[in-house]
C-alpha cells in the first residue's frame, strides 16, 4: 500500500460502477493530484450481461471478466473486504484474504458495492440452488448440466434419470429467461452426442410470482419471448412460486411437485447487506440514498451509484428511480468520476439524468427481444434481428478494448465451429482425485512410525 501522503479516493467494489469510476477519476486527474484506491473481495470485474452466454458456451469465462490490476495500473488495487467505515475519522477497516484487519485512511469515498442475489427462507434453497451473479456461477451451471447429461445416459435406473434431466429456473427476469434460453439452447445441442438422451427426455420449467417474463422490453415482447419459449417446449408458471426444493424436490405454489436435478435462482437483486454497517442514509430497500448527483444525502465526500444506489430518474419525473442495469451503471460512473475531480478541486456537481435508450436480451443463439428508444419512438424487434442488436450492444458496452476483441473472436468461431460439450465438474474439487491417491499412501506411514521399534 501506498504511504503517499496525498488524499486518498477509495473506491469500495471493483464491479461495473467501481471499474469505470475509478478509470474515469485517474483519466481526469492531474498527476499526483490523488491517490485511487480499489477494494475488492475478487481481482476482477464481472460482466453480468454475458453470463448467460458463458454457461452456455458461446463465449470463454475468463472473456467476461476484466483483472482489476491490469486495466487501472495508476490505481491501488486491495483484494479484500471493507468492513466498516467511520465517517467521523474518516477510515475504512478492510479485511484482506489473509491476515488481520487493517485502517484505511481516506479523504473521498465511492461506495460501489453492488448487489447480491435476493433470496427467501425457502427450505432446500441454499443446499441446491445455484445462483448467476458471478462467473463462478455460470462454470457451475455449465458443467452442472452436462454433468447431468452424463448422469442421465449412465444409468438404468427412470427416477434418477427424470430427476436428471429436469431443469428448474426460479425468475423470469433478464437473468432467468435469458439464462433459461441459452441454456435449453446448449442441452438441446448436447443431446445430439448422447445416445440415450434426447431433448423430448428433458423438462425445462421456468417459474415466476408475477404475471409475466421480462417486464424490462415491455408487454408486447414479453408476452412473444413467453410463446417463443413455450414453442421450445419449456414450461412457464407465472404468478407462483417456490414453497421449498429440499433434496431437490420442487414444490411450488401451484401444487406442482417435481423432482429437478438442477434448480436455478434468478429472483432479482438486493443491494449488498454491507451496506447497512457503513453508516449511510438507506432507502426502504436498503440501498444508499443519493441526490442526483449521486452524492450520499449529508454528505459532501461520498458519492454511490448503480446496483446498490436509489438514484432518482430526473429523466423520467418525481419518485422515479433508476432500474439497475448496465445502460445506468456504465453512464452513472462517469457522472460520478467527474463529480468526485469536481469535489476535489472545489467545484460544483453535475445532476445525473439519462433517458432510458431501450433493453435487449438474447434467448439463445439467433433469437431475441429488443425495445429502441429513439426520443418518443420505441422500435421492437424480435428474432434474429434482435439478437444481433444485444450481441451488438454488449459487445460494445463489454469493457476495455481487448475483452471486446476476446469476445468478437469466441463469437467469431462460433459461426465456423460446434461449441463445447465437455463438462469439467472436477474442476470445482481439483485436489480430490490427488487427495484419494496420497491419503492412503500417508496413513500407512503414518501408522508405520507411529508402531513401536522391534527390539534388536
Amino acid at each position: 500500500m501506498s504511504t503517499t501522503e496525498r488524499p486518498r479516493i477509495l473506491v469500495v467494489g471493483g464491479g461495473y460502477v467501481g471499474l469505470y469510476a475509478a478509470r474515469r477519476i485517474l483519466k481526469k486527474m492531474r498527476y499526483g493530484e490523488a491517490t485511487v484506491t480499489v477494494v475488492d473481495p475478487r481481482s476482477y470485474m464481472t460482466y453480468q450481461p454475458f453470463l448467460p452466454e458463458a454457461a452456455a458456451g458461446s463465449i470463454s469465462p475468463r472473456h467476461v471478466v476484466v483483472p482489476l490490476r491490469r486495466v487501472l495500473p495508476k490505481a491501488e488495487v486491495l483484494t479484500g473486504r471493507v468492513t466498516t467505515i467511520d465517517q467521523d475519522r474518516k477510515v475504512a477497516t478492510v479485511q484482506p484474504l489473509v491476515g488481520d484487519a487493517y485502517e484505511l485512511p481516506f479523504d473521498y469515498l465511492v461506495v460501489a458495492l453492488g448487489a447480491v442475489s435476493r433470496t427467501f427462507p425457502i427450505p432446500g434453497l441454499a443446499e441446491n440452488g445455484i445462483g448467476m451473479k458471478g462467473i463462478e456461477e455460470a462454470i457451475g451451471l455449465r458443467n452442472h448440466v452436462l454433468e447431468q447429461l452424463d448422469k442421465a445416459d449412465s444409468t438404468t435406473d427412470e427416477a434418477i434419470r427424470r430427476k436428471a434431466l429436469t431443469f428448474v429456473f426460479v425468475g423470469g427476469g433478464f437473468a432467468g429467461a435469458e439464462t433459461i434460453g441459452e441454456v435449453e439452447d446448449m442441452a438441446r445441442d448436447a443431446a445430439k452426442y448422447y445416445p440415450t438422451v434426447s431433448r423430448e427426455d428433458m423438462r425445462f420449467v421456468l417459474v415466476d410470482a408475477a404475471d409475466k417474463i421480462l417486464p424490462e422490453v415491455g408487454p408486447k415482447l414479453g408476452q412473444w419471448g413467453l410463446e417463443h419459449l413455450k414453442k421450445r417446449g419449456i414450461e412457464i408458471y407465472l404468478q407462483t412460486s417456490m414453497d421449498s426444493c429440499v433434496d431437490g424436490k420442487v414444490v411450488l405454489k401451484n401444487g406442482l411437485e417435481v423432482e429437478a436435478g438442477t434448480i436455478v435462482w434468478t429472483a432479482g437483486v438486493k443491494p449488498n447487506p454491507a451496506l447497512a454497517r457503513f453508516g449511510l442514509p438507506l432507502g426502504p430497500r436498503g440501498h444508499v440514498d443519493v441526490a442526483p448527483t449521486l452524492q450520499v444525502k449529508g454528505t459532501d465526500y461520498i458519492w454511490a451509484a448503480g446496483d446498490n444506489a436509489q438514484v432518482p430518474d430526473l429523466a423520467v419525473g418525481e419518485g422515479a428511480w433508476c432500474p439497475p442495469n448496465a445502460q445506468h451503471a456504465l453512464r452513472q460512473s462517469k457522472v460520478l468520476g467527474d463529480n468526485v475531480i469536481s469535489g476535489m478541486r472545489g467545484f460544483p456537481q453535475r445532476d445525473y439524468k439519462h433517458a432510458n435508450k431501450g433493453a435487449v436480451a438474447g434467448l439463445g443463439l439467433h433469437k431475441g427481444v429488443a425495445m429502441l428508444v429513439f426520443g418518443k419512438t420505441k422500435i421492437k424487434l424480435k428474432g434474429r434481428l434482435a439478437w444481433y442488436m444485444h450481441r451488438g450492444y454488449h459487445g460494445m458496452a463489454m469493457p476495455t478494448f481487448n475483452r471486446k476483441i476476446r469476445v468478437l473472436a469466441d463469437w467469431t468461431l462460433g459461426v465456423f465451429l460446434k461449441r463445447e460439450m465437455v463438462s469439467l465438474r472436477a474442476i470445482e474439487n481439483p485436489r480430490e482425485e490427488f487427495y484419494e491417491a496420497a491419503a492412503p499412501v500417508t496413513a500407512a506411514a503414518a501408522k508405520k512410525s507411529d508402531s513401536p521399534a522391534k527390539a534388536g
